[in-house]
C-alpha cells in the first residue's frame, strides 16, 4: 500500500493539495494534522467570511448553508452558497484548528463573479491505491487543463502574499488548497506580492440551518457516507444489536400480551446501519475505504428490504448488482460509482422497492433536524449545483383498484386490545384453502417439468441418415453448421411417473430461521400429505387465531394419509439439514420412482447412491429456473387454530 500523504513543501508552507467536498481528502487533512503538528492552518477561504464560517463550523455535525449576496454591475444581486458539512477537507482543516487550539487564517480574496466550471477529473478513489503524490502529479501532468481566468489569478496573488506574511510569523504552516491552485500559489509564494486589493469586508452574509430535506439531494458526498465519516472521526459509539428488531410492522403473541409491538422507530433503525457499517469500514481511526461503504450501503438495504418485502437478496443479484454499476463507472471514466449510478443499478438489477430502500439509507443524516437555534433554509439541488439527473421510482404497493372507498374490504385490525388472543382455543390446527390448492397446482407443475427434463436427459441427436425420428433438431444443425449435416432428435419417455415434490426455499444450516417443524395429512383424496418447516408461527399474528409463517422447504406425498412424523423419525438422523431430512422421507414414502427435488444446490452424491439402491431416481431443479415472483407468493403459509377461523380468514389474509 502507497503512503497516501503527500505535502508539497516551499519554506515553512507545506500545501496539501485536495479536491472539495471528498471525504479522502477531509480524511488527509487529518493525517496532515497529526504529521506536521502546523502552528498555523491556512485555508483557500475568504477572511470575510470568518465569523459565519467559523459559527458553522461549531454547530458540527449539523450541516450549515452560508449564503452570500453580492451586486452585480448590471444590476441585480448574485447569490452564492456555502454548505459547511463534515466530509469537506476546508471544513476539516477550520474544525481541527478549533479543537486543537491552532491559528486558523483564511487567505483567499474576496471575489465576486467567479466562474463555475466543472473539470474532468481522475476518480479521487484512486489516492486509496496509488496516494496523493501519484495522483497530484497525473493532474499536473494531465494536457487540456483550463488556462487560469482573472479571478484565478487575484485569488492566487491574494493567497501567495498571504502566506508570504505568515511565513515570518509561524514555522510551519500547513496550506490547504486545491490542486488547480496550488502550483501557481507556489511560484507565485517565491516572488515579491503586492498587498492585494480585495473587499475588506462582506456586509450581506447569512448562515442557516439545512433543512433535512435538502440535505438529502445537495451534500458533496451523499449523507450515508458523510455520517460514517462523522462518526469515523472520532471513538466510535458501540455497535448496535438490533438484529430481530425490525422495519417490517409483525406481532409476536407475547407482545399482544404486553398490548402491542415494542420496536425501534425506523428514524432510530436507520441510524443504527449507519453505526453498524461504520464499525466494518476498515479497521478504527483507519482511513475509510469508499468501496467497503458501499458494500455496507448495499447489505444494510438488503436487510431492510427483506424485512418490508419479505424477499431476500440473492447472491447473483449482488454480483450482478455491483458488476452493472462498475460498468457503470468505467463507461463514466470512474473507478466507482457515485450514488446516481448504484441507484440505477439498484433499479435494474433488483427492483424498485430495493432501489427505494437503497435510497432511504444513502440519504439519512441522523444529526439534521428542521428545528434549530437558526433558521432553516431549503435549497434545490438546481440552485446549488447547477445539473440535475432525475431517477423515478415506482415501489409495488398493494393494488387499490376496485377496493371500497370506505376500506370495508381492506384487512382487518385488532379492535381491542387482546382480540386476537382469544381465538387460540381451537384444539387443532390446519391450513388456508387457498393456499393449499396452489400448493398442489404448482406441485403438479414441478412433476410435468421433471418429467419433461428426464426426457431431455434421454433424448438421443445424432447426423441425419435415413430417418427424422421425431424431428429435426434446429439447435444442433446450427451448432454444427460447419459440418454441412443435419441433425436429428430421437425422444425417449422415461421410465416410471414423479411421485413426490421437494421443495427447498432455504436449506437452515444454522437452524435458527425456520425453527418451526411439523407434518399435515391431506383431508380429502385430492390432496397431498405434507411435511415443512417454517419461521414461528407465534412470530406474526395476524388475526384471531391466524398465524403468518414463511416456508423455508417443504414436502408433498400423494396419495394422502400415509405420511408419519417424519422430524421424529430415528431413520433420518443422519440427515444435517432439515432438507435433507425431507429428501429421505421423499425417497421413503414415494410410490414412483421418479423424486423431484428443487433448491439453490444439489443434493449430496450419497443420496443419489441411496435412491439407485431402493429404486428410486432424484430429478434435481434449480430453484434459480423457476419464476421468483412465482415463489414469492408459495412462499406465505397462514395457520389456523381451528376450522371454524376459515370462513372469516380473508378478512385477515391479504
Amino acid at each position: 500500500m502507497p503512503k497516501r500523504l503527500f505535502l508539497d513543501t516551499f519554506g515553512p508552507v507545506h500545501g496539501l493539495p485536495i479536491l472539495h467536498n471528498r471525504l479522502e481528502c477531509a480524511w488527509l487533512v487529518r493525517q496532515a494534522v497529526a504529521a506536521l503538528k502546523p502552528d498555523c492552518i491556512a485555508l483557500e477561504l475568504p477572511d470575510t467570511l470568518r465569523e459565519p464560517f467559523m459559527k458553522g463550523v461549531a454547530r458540527l455535525p449539523q450541516v450549515s448553508a452560508l449564503r452570500s449576496i453580492a451586486s452585480q454591475k448590471e444590476g441585480g444581486e448574485q447569490v452564492s452558497w456555502l454548505l459547511i458539512e463534515p466530509a469537506d477537507p476546508l471544513v476539516e482543516g477550520a474544525r481541527l484548528a478549533m479543537e486543537q487550539g491552532r491559528r486558523l487564517a483564511l487567505i483567499d480574496a474576496d471575489v465576486d463573479d467567479y466562474p463555475r466550471f466543472h473539470e474532468s477529473l481522475p476518480d479521487i478513489y484512486a489516492i486509496q491505491r496509488i496516494g496523493l503524490g501519484a495522483y497530484y502529479q497525473a493532474y499536473v501532468e494531465q494536457p487540456g487543463m483550463p488556462e487560469p481566468g482573472r479571478a484565478d489569478l487575484i485569488r492566487e496573488q491574494a493567497m501567495a502574499w498571504h502566506l508570504q506574511q505568515l511565513a515570518g510569523q509561524h514555522q510551519r504552516i500547513l496550506f490547504i488548497c486545491g490542486m488547480y491552485h496550488l502550483e501557481r500559489v507556489k511560484r507565485q509564494f517565491l516572488l515579491p506580492q503586492a498587498v492585494p486589493l480585495a473587499r475588506p469586508r462582506r456586509e450581506r452574509t447569512s448562515l442557516f440551518n439545512l433543512h433535512p430535506d435538502s440535505c438529502r439531494e445537495i451534500l458533496g458526498e451523499f449523507p450515508f457516507a458523510s455520517a460514517i465519516y462523522e462518526h469515523r472521526r472520532t471513538p466510535l459509539p458501540d455497535e448496535p444489536q438490533d438484529g430481530s428488531t425490525t422495519l417490517r410492522k409483525r406481532f409476536h403473541l407475547f407482545e399482544l400480551l404486553q398490548g402491542g409491538k415494542q420496536g425501534l422507530a425506523e428514524e432510530q433503525l436507520l441510524d443504527n446501519a449507519i453505526i453498524r457499517s461504520a464499525h466494518h469500514c476498515g479497521p478504527e481511526g483507519e482511513f475509510p475505504d469508499r468501496q467497503r461503504i458501499y458494500l455496507r450501503l448495499f447489505m444494510e438495504a438488503a436487510h431492510h428490504y427483506r424485512q418490508e418485502t419479505g424477499e431476500a437478496v440473492h447472491h447473483w443479484q449482488k454480483r450482478a448488482f455491483f458488476r452493472f454499476s462498475r460498468n457503470y463507472a468505467l463507461i463514466s471514466n470512474q473507478l466507482l460509482p457515485d450514488l446516481y449510478q448504484l441507484l440505477t443499478a439498484a433499479r435494474a438489477c433488483l427492483d424498485d422497492n430495493f432501489a427505494h430502500s437503497l435510497l432511504r439509507l444513502a440519504t439519512r443524516y441522523p444529526w439534521q433536524q428542521e428545528a434549530a437555534e437558526l433558521q432553516t433554509v431549503s435549497i434545490s439541488p438546481e440552485e446549488y449545483w447547477g445539473r440535475v439527473r432525475s431517477l423515478r421510482f415506482r415501489p409495488r404497493e398493494q393494488r387499490r383498484k376496485g377496493l371500497s372507498q370506505l376500506q370495508f374490504l381492506k384487512r382487518r385490525k385488532e379492535q381491542r386490545e387482546g382480540e386476537w388472543l382469544e381465538g387460540f382455543d381451537g384444539p387443532s390446527i390446519c391450513s388456508y384453502p387457498p393456499e393449499d390448492v396452489a400448493i398442489e397446482q404448482y406441485g403438479d407443475f414441478l412433476k410435468k417439468k421433471g418429467t419433461l427434463l428426464k426426457a431431455e436427459e434421454q433424448a438421443r441427436v445424432e447426423p441425419f441418415s435415413s430417418s427424422l425420428l421425431d424431428g429435426i433438431d434446429l439447435r444442433e444443425t446450427l451448432r454444427n453448421a460447419h459440418d454441412g449435416r443435419v441433425y436429428v432428435r430421437e425422444t425417449r419417455r422415461g421410465t416410471g411417473e414423479v411421485g413426490v415434490v421437494v421443495m427447498i426455499f432455504d436449506e437452515d444450516r444454522r437452524n435458527q430461521q425456520f425453527p418451526y417443524c411439523t407434518t399435515w395429512l391431506g383431508e380429502h383424496n385430492q390432496e397431498s400429505d405434507m411435511a415443512l418447516y417454517a419461521t414461528r408461527p407465534e412470530e406474526n399474528i395476524v388475526g384471531p387465531g391466524i398465524c403468518r409463517c414463511e416456508y423455508g422447504g417443504f414436502m408433498l406425498s400423494y396419495p394422502p394419509r400415509r405420511l408419519a412424523d417424519v422430524w421424529s423419525d430415528p431413520d433420518y438422523q443422519f440427515a444435517r439439514t432439515k432438507a435433507e431430512v425431507l429428501l429421505l422421507a421423499a425417497l421413503d414414502y414415494s410410490r414412483e420412482r421418479q423424486i423431484v427435488y428443487v433448491a439453490a444446490r444439489p443434493p449430496r452424491s450419497i443420496f443419489r447412491q441411496i435412491a439407485a439402491r431402493i429404486g428410486r431416481s432424484i430429478l434435481y431443479i434449480p430453484l434459480g429456473s423457476l419464476s421468483p415472483v412465482t415463489l414469492k407468493k408459495l412462499r406465505v403459509l397462514h395457520i389456523l387454530h381451528g376450522k371454524d377461523k376459515r370462513p372469516v380468514a380473508k378478512e385477515y389474509i391479504w
